[in-house]
């Protein structure tokens, strides 16, 4: 994004009850069950969802305990906890096939540790944190505010207000803010998208969420009427996995920064913390938020790269972004690796990565969400190496 100038920026979000956020969330239900059962155990689960069908199919190693009748269970529970009790998808009556499979002993090899060898990483790959001044989580501006519209909706909706009545659990929504010399002015354009009950017209879904938008955006940015989308097509009544199949992965734009930096390709959803396309995109965040948080930085672009079963990250490369506090980016990608150790088993031990804390984050973003403590959610997100950083630097 640039520095200088005026321009435009888009960004997007999608509601849980969108499909593939539906196929995110039973991918990371069958993660949270296997480490709950044992939080050492390996998993990377891929879901499809379509018209009152479900698909499990992937590898694990873990307990006997968690059985295809239990991930069975929990999937309706989570297809019940989204919303879904629809003619075409159903918590009730979807059929859900089970098609999980032991581990690789090829990959299993590269990444267990035995004798001197250290735990590898679970894959190659490149994996990109960032972190900027737009918005107090330090998230990019488009995708923040396309998030709260959504969550706002699910918020209300979840809790029974009258002002969102009728509105159904698939949705998705789009933010365009003007941008002055690097810094998000006003909101030129917004889309939402939602799924309703059949009967609504156009002007009773504008007057429910016309409303909403210009509680959500900063005042003074809410756009022209014109220029505000509110189910373009007329009518959006068959939705979520009735209405278009859903896969595990497919919203990765989403998950990170909206297309304001750089993504390293590799989903999320499913995998368990020995994936670095993972774990080492989360300490990539961490990283980058710390050291916009410490005040080295307006932004900051990191990345990381790994070779399967090998241990030490390959590169670590840190971007200011102009650098106006005059920071030695040299010194600071040293500095950062003193402060947490970047191999696999280093970043999920520092962030206590192999707990069931996986489910809650397969919709509305994996980043700029509140670390809650006492659940071990969002521990990538706290800003503790702040003081490090700042006395490392002179600050």
């Amino acid at each position: 994004m640039r520095d200088k100038g005026e321009f435009l920026f888009t960004s997007e979000s999608v509601s849980e009850g969108h499909p593939d956020k539906v196929a995110d969330r039973i991918s990371d239900t069958v993660l949270d069950a296997y480490l709950a059962a044992d939080p050492y155990a390996r998993v990377a689960c891929e879901t499809l969802v379509t018209t009152n069908r479900v698909v499990l199919a992937g590898e694990t190693r873990g307990p006997d305990s968690v059985t295809a009748e239990l991930l069975t269970h929990l999937t309706r529970m989570a297809i019940k906890d989204i919303g879904y009790d629809q003619e075409g998808f159903s918590w009730k009556h979807a059929d859900i096939a089970v098609h999980l499979h032991a581990q690789s002993a090829d990959i299993a090899v590269g990444v267990d540790a035995s004798g001197n060898k250290d735990e590898g990483a679970g894959d190659q790959g490149i994996m990109f944190g960032y972190a900027c001044r737009e918005t107090p989580t330090l998230m990019p501006a488009p995708l923040y505010y396309s998030h709260e519209l959504l969550r706002t909706i699910r918020d209300r909706r979840n809790n029974g207000d009258a002002s969102v009545s009728g509105l159904l659990p698939d949705a998705k929504s789009q933010v365009t803010l003007k941008y002055i010399d690097g810094k998000p002015v006003a909101a030129t354009s917004v889309v939402i998208s939602t799924q309703h009950e059949e009967g609504m017209d156009q002007v009773a879904l504008k007057a429910k969420l016309l409303p909403l938008i210009e509680s959500v955006l900063p005042k003074g940015w809410m756009p022209a009427e014109k220029e505000i989308y509110i189910n373009p097509t007329g009518k959006f009544v068959i939705g979520g996995p009735d209405g278009d199949c859903g896969l595990t992965g497919r919203k990765i734009i989403v998950d990170t920064y909206g297309g304001a930096a750089p993504h390293g390709g590799g989903a999320f959803s499913g995998k368990d913390p020995t994936k670095v396309d993972r774990s080492a995109a989360y300490v990539c965040r961490y990283l980058a938020k710390n050291v916009v948080a410490a005040g080295l930085a307006d932004r900051c672009t990191l990345q990381l790269s790994y070779a399967i079963g090998v241990s030490h990250p390959l590169s670590l490369y840190v971007e200011l972004h102009g650098n106006p506090y005059e920071v030695d980016e040299g010194k600071l990608e040293k500095t950062l690796r003193e402060l947490v150790d970047l191999r696999p088993r280093g970043i999920r031990e520092h962030l206590h990565l192999n707990r069931p804390i996986y489910g809650i984050t397969s919709a509305y973003g994996h980043f700029g969400r509140e670390p809650d403590l006492e659940k071990g959610t969002f521990t990538w997100e706290k800003t503790d190496l702040v003081a490090a950083l700042k006395s490392a630097f002179g600050r």
